[in-house]
């Protein structure tokens, strides 16, 4: 089959390597470097398995049936399936979800008027919102089917899916849901079909559920700084439990990325009309995280408080909304000196902020050094770190 994939992020790319191991994929994109990079296989983004898997290609040891352009016409014509995996961003001041490039690639499909072509939307979407395109377009050949990947991970979920979901009961969403199937290495992936809506709503409330365990064990966290005792052993000490479990209980500044800050605040939008103290509990407790965090800092009162990278977590290049920025926000308004260390930058500012890529000397000149995430190359001056990660694990 021809698939084009609208998007080379985390979710598109994963996708369109997944799949061009048995058909032809074309993935668009509007950055010319991203664009170049693909078709040079080198990978945009950070993700060990895609790096491997062209890596391999370029070796001549995989075969992968794909090429990136900005042409979306070239793309999309004489496609089986587009796959949108565009961003998408939830306004809480709003109470708007901005989908307007879903809609920018629905309105080019629907351009070109080719009866076989099946729009997958894989980008996040409101709870309704692919009935309401398609009475807006009056078009059936759409559907949404949710994605459950790890930045950094993203095509290792992919080939090791823990389930896969359609939401549409057509024929061509069960042939799209066997394709997933078939270009994965599991054995026994459980393939699930449902309504739009309810696919939809699978996305939201996996994605809060899982910022609403960083929140608990956030908050037990701050519960035993604050009492003075020892948060690891309570965790150990519950998490042996099997109903509760050891993922997702190592502390951290708060939840962040592309999906769980904006899919929260989405889901809590999404009961207006609904009773519920729980979702709203989960926004507000990361706030109240990340107002710790800095109160924390701020009571050691530093002269110049460094902060060791901007990424998310570890194994990732993603800046966008990682816990750090609101700690930096909350510290700065005490008028405190912050630099930053971030080697993936080029310029030496970052938001109004000095940052350096000399770690040596970013170490011999603060006072505190704040890190989500512990590393080996602060183990020297451990004594002047602030991290919450007990586990030295994401």
């Amino acid at each position: 089959m021809k698939i084009a994939v609208a998007g080379v992020g985390y979710v598109g790319l994963s996708l369109a390597v997944l799949l061009s191991q048995n058909n032809e994929v074309v993935a668009v994109d509007i950055v010319p470097e991203k664009v170049e990079m693909v078709n040079k296989l080198i990978s945009p983004i950070r993700d060990e398995y895609i790096e491997k898997y062209f890596d391999e290609a370029e070796k001549g040891e995989r075969a992968l049936n794909l090429k990136a352009t900005l042409d979306w016409e070239e793309a999309f014509r004489d496609a089986d399936y587009v796959i949108i995996a565009t961003p998408t961003d939830y306004d809480a001041e709003k109470d708007y979800f901005n989908t307007s490039s879903v809609e920018d690639i629905i309105e080019k499909v629907i351009s070109l008027d080719d009866p076989k072509t099946t729009i997958v939307i894989k980008s996040t979407i409101p709870v309704g919102y692919t009935n309401m395109i398609r009475r807006k377009y009056e078009i059936d050949n759409v559907f949404f089917s949710p994605e459950f990947l790890r930045e950094g991970k993203a095509l290792y979920d992919n080939l090791y899916p823990s389930r896969i979901i359609v939401g549409s009961y057509s024929e061509e969403a069960q042939k799209f849901a066997e394709l997933l199937r078939e270009a994965s290495l599991a054995t026994d992936v459980q393939v699930l079909t449902m309504d739009s809506k309810e696919a939809e709503a699978v996305k939201l409330f996996a994605n809060t559920y899982l910022a609403l365990r960083v929140a608990y064990f956030n908050e037990l966290d701050t519960y035993a700084e604050v009492k003075g005792i020892n948060p690891k052993s309570i965790i150990n000490g519950i998490s042996l439990d099997p109903r509760i479990g050891t993922h997702y209980n190592n502390p951290s500044f708060g939840y962040g990325g592309y999906c769980l800050p904006k899919d929260t605040k989405q889901l809590l939008a999404n009961y207006k009309d609904v009773p519920q103290d729980l979702i709203k509990a989960i926004v507000q407790a990361n706030i109240t995280r990340k107002q710790f965090i800095a109160d924390e800092v701020l009571a050691n009162d530093p002269k110049l408080v460094g902060i060791y990278r901007l990424t998310m977590k570890s194994d990732s290049d993603n800046f966008r909304d990682a816990a750090i920025h609101d700690v930096i926000k909350n510290i700065q308004k005490k008028n405190k000196n912050i630099l930053i260390y971030e080697p993936t930058l080029k310029d030496n500012e970052y938001n109004g902020f000095k940052v350096t890529n000399n770690l040596k000397q970013f170490k011999k000149d603060c006072d505190i050094i704040v890190a989500n995430r512990m590393t080996p190359e602060l183990e020297d001056v451990e004594e002047k770190v602030y991290t919450r990660d007990l586990f030295s694990r994401d």
